[in-house]
């Protein structure tokens, strides 16, 4: 499965109203650049200003996620956010003529649709991966809110939902991989309560609720006629029908999953954890979650990838090597003293990990800054490029009879100086796909997990032998 970047293949549609102002709005979703993430633009303001997706932006939690930036607001970004992220779209701009998202069903089923239309296609580059190393507790003890969340290999979220409410008891959800998002998950609406309408409506909250866009459950056996025909009134909805059959949901709304609230409170937190700003794998546990906790967290998470950026890189090399120095002689023409790879550890479709002992014993040292042992640069670099020939030779056959030449390196950086002793860990990725014996990978050379040097490099593969 390719980890490429995705965007949308053409602009989307959608009119509808606001949940909490009831306005009209127009909302297109446009196809945005590589690393673009997700960014608002609010069109109908004079100098249609946008609104990153972040949650340091985060002003206000009630009833959804609110985003400002420069007096610019965004109301209720989580449903559409869930939609993107759910469905693996990285970049997207998206523009409003007004200042709420439409709230369309209630759910993010309207929009995943219109994705699933127009399709996406793939961007050159790599999707920067959030890998959660350790595990993170979070908690509100105010609100009985818990969040955990834990290394997994995957993007995971379990959910438990409790109101000590007769109409919704104790639920359970869970979401194993993202690609189950868009049916067990994306269709399921936003949901209240009966006894929060009254609120909800006096604080102008919910002027584009109605009964087609939200579940309400109802708690009580003795609600009368009056009461709900006057929160209609308030609502500004006079002619809305209303009824109930008792405790449950109010005009016997059928239900998309016994547990679709649960589902729904998931839902949001795969809208708002999309505003940490990259793709996550780990497994997000979650009770009793509403925006504010939902959005605190992850500015947690915000946190502990600034925390895991300036941590040492870990390799394990005390695994048994994919290629020892046998394999590569046979792989490589170098020898003795210009072999500067000792052993390979992995290789995957698109990166390769070498390694080099660096020892006093080199002939090197001889010569280069005599009395104060340095491992040259240059060799840094020649090494590297050793490592990412021995990748492009991995893809052919009868690999000892090509040999691979130097076309053109940028970037170099030299961070620290590499010592006889060190041993020189070499991560190498491709920048773009192999075409016509053409390698582009960028180079990391690491030495006890930090980086010593950084290298892009151009390379062509050549069968210059015969059997």
């Amino acid at each position: 499965m390719s980890d490429k970047q995705r965007t949308l293949n053409e602009v989307i549609v959608f009119n509808g109203v606001g949940l909490h102002t009831g306005e009209v709005v127009t909302m297109e979703i446009h196809p945005a650049p590589e690393n673009h993430g997700y960014k608002f633009q609010r069109v109908d303001l004079e100098e249609k200003p946008i609104i990153k997706a972040d949650a340091d932006l985060v002003v206000a939690t009630d009833r959804g996620t609110t985003l400002e930036f420069k007096g610019a607001r965004v109301y209720t970004t989580e449903h559409v956010l869930a939609a993107l992220y759910g469905m693996q779209i990285d970049n997207a701009l998206i523009t409003l003529t007004g200042p709420d998202i439409p709230i369309m069903d209630g759910s993010s089923l309207p929009f995943v649709k219109e994705i699933l239309r127009v399709g996406y296609k793939e961007q050159d580059a790599e999707r920067d991966y959030f890998v959660l190393n350790e595990n993170i507790k979070w908690e509100d003890l105010d609100k009985g809110i818990e969040i955990l969340a834990v290394p997994d290999a995957n993007y995971r979220i379990t959910v438990m939902v409790d109101y000590n409410s007769p109409a919704l008891g104790t639920q359970h959800a869970s979401m194993y991989q993202i690609e189950h998002f868009e049916k067990e998950i994306a269709p399921c609406r936003t949901f209240c309560f009966l006894r929060e309408l009254e609120f909800l409506a006096a604080n102008n909250l919910i002027k584009g609720g109605n009964l087609d866009n939200a579940i309400v459950l109802v708690e009580r056996n003795d609600v009368k006629q009056e009461e709900l025909d006057r929160l209609a009134k308030m609502l500004g909805k006079d002619s809305l029908q209303v009824n109930y059959d008792g405790i449950g949901v109010l005009n016997s709304l059928k239900l998309q999953f016994e547990n679709e609230p649960a589902r729904h409170k998931l839902l949001d937190i795969v809208g708002d954890l999309a505003l940490v700003g990259k793709p996550i794998k780990a497994h997000i546990l979650a009770a009793r979650p509403g925006h504010s906790g939902n959005t605190r967290f992850a500015k947690v998470l915000k946190e502990q990838i600034k925390k895991q950026s300036t941590e040492p890189r870990h390799f394990d090399l005390e695994k048994d090597p994919l290629y020892n120095i046998n394999d590569i002689e046979r792989m490589l023409p170098h020898r003795y003293p210009f072999l500067l790879v000792d052993k390979v550890m992995e290789i995957n479709e698109e990166s390769i990990i070498g390694v080099k002992n660096v020892t006093m014993n080199e002939p090197m040292f001889q010569g280069h800054f005599p009395g104060n042992p340095v491992f040259p640069g240059v060799l840094q670099i020649e090494a590297t490029a050793q490592v990412g020939g021995i990748f492009a030779l991995s893809k052919v056959e009868d690999p000892h009879l090509y040999s691979t030449y130097f076309m053109k390196i940028d970037n170099v950086k030299f961070k620290q100086k590499v010592l006889p002793g060190d041993t020189l860990v070499f991560e190498l990725k491709l920048i773009s796909p192999m075409r016509r014996g053409l390698v582009h990978m960028a180079g990391t050379a690491y030495v006890n997990g930090k980086v010593v040097m950084e290298a892009e490099m151009l390379a062509q593969v050549i069968k210059d032998k015969e059997a």
